[in-house]
């Protein structure tokens, strides 16, 4: 397993200086910063002392060996827009993310799974198909237009919910979170919720497809044959089988989540990281955009890391593979 673990490494190691290389040249070309930072009225003088400033005159090589020794010291430089650290501005943004991402999974799994065991054990039942009808619905509906609907029925029509922001939240330390005040909960139903639809018909499909799989295998029939009774068989035997490959996924799904919450964020203006990524867009800032790449590539990095480990010990197929060990 040593090897294993060793192995995966050494191939996350090599992803994450790939990203930081894209991350670095990419962002190069998406505009001057120094024209956004500084007023018409600037002269060309002060600006090339501006950039001189930056390092953005220097050679590129010497910029990149910059910035990755920056990213490993954790010394995430400044912002060019607001000069803070951006260390501090995506600690700041962080619990808004993953407290969205948590709940938006917790969403998917908790109606996931269950509305995937029942379409695989009920494929032929008018409930199943309306199941797979609607999630099929919510899966091509782009996710600004689902947000927009909520916001329009629950939070305009209904008034039930608030439309944007984070509400009251509570400090515990440099954490800010929404679920210990009834505000903070209330302002996150809306956004977890479009955030957790298209997870949460992946979620549904994935299990039923391999719980229908698992039914169709030998020893599930022979388990049939012998007469254990079908609660046993379907919840003990086939569930368990078929949750091996979930597991990978659900873990690459709060991945996605972490990062495809862009869209959720600006619709709802929830003050989390995708946020920040787009508002270091518009104004042209370069380190932001650029760390906040590299963290989400490390997010999902250590995510695959985690979920290679835990398959390695559950499966033991993997763990007979020569390659494995």
């Amino acid at each position: 397993m040593t090897a294993y673990i060793l192995k995966r490494l050494l191939q996350s190691i090599f992803v994450m200086l790939a990203v930081s290389l894209l991350a670095f040249a990419l962002f190069r070309f998406v505009g001057d910063p120094v024209a956004v930072m500084v007023g018409q009225e600037t002269s060309i003088e002060d600006q090339e002392r501006l950039r001189d400033q930056l390092g953005l005159n220097d050679p590129v090589i010497t910029q990149y060996t910059r910035f990755l020794g920056d990213l490993v010291t954790g010394d995430f430089g400044f912002s060019y827009r607001t000069r803070q650290p951006i260390g501090e501005m995506i600690l700041d943004r962080m619990p808004a993310t993953i407290e969205l991402g948590v709940v938006s999974l917790l969403i998917s799994l908790l109606v996931g799974i269950p509305a995937g065991i029942y379409t695989a054990l009920r494929s032929e039942g008018f409930l199943s198909h309306v199941i797979l009808v609607t999630t099929l619905i919510g899966i091509s509906i782009p996710t600004f237009v689902i947000g927009i609907f909520l916001i329009y029925l629950f939070g305009v029509q209904l008034g039930w919910l608030p439309t944007f922001g984070r509400g009251n939240v509570v400090e515990i330390g440099w954490w800010k979170t929404n679920f210990l005040s009834v505000d903070g909960l209330r302002s996150i139903i809306l956004p977890a919720v479009t955030l957790g639809i298209y997870q949460l018909t992946l979620t549904m499909r994935l299990v039923r497809s391999e719980m229908q799989d698992v039914m169709n295998t030998d020893f599930i029939k022979f388990a049939i044959a012998r007469g254990i009774d079908y609660r046993t068989v379907h919840y003990r035997h086939a569930l368990r089988n078929s949750m091996v490959p979930v597991i990978t996924i659900i873990g690459l799904q709060f991945g996605g989540i972490i990062a495809f919450s862009i869209v959720t964020e600006s619709v709802f203006q929830w003050p989390g990281m995708g946020l920040l990524f787009l508002e270091s867009i518009r104004f042209v800032d370069i380190p932001v955009m650029a760390v906040y790449l590299v963290l989400i590539a490390l997010i999902f990095v250590v995510i695959n890391l985690v979920v290679d480990i835990l398959y390695f010990v559950i499966d033991p197929r993997v763990r007979l593979r020569p390659e494995a060990g």
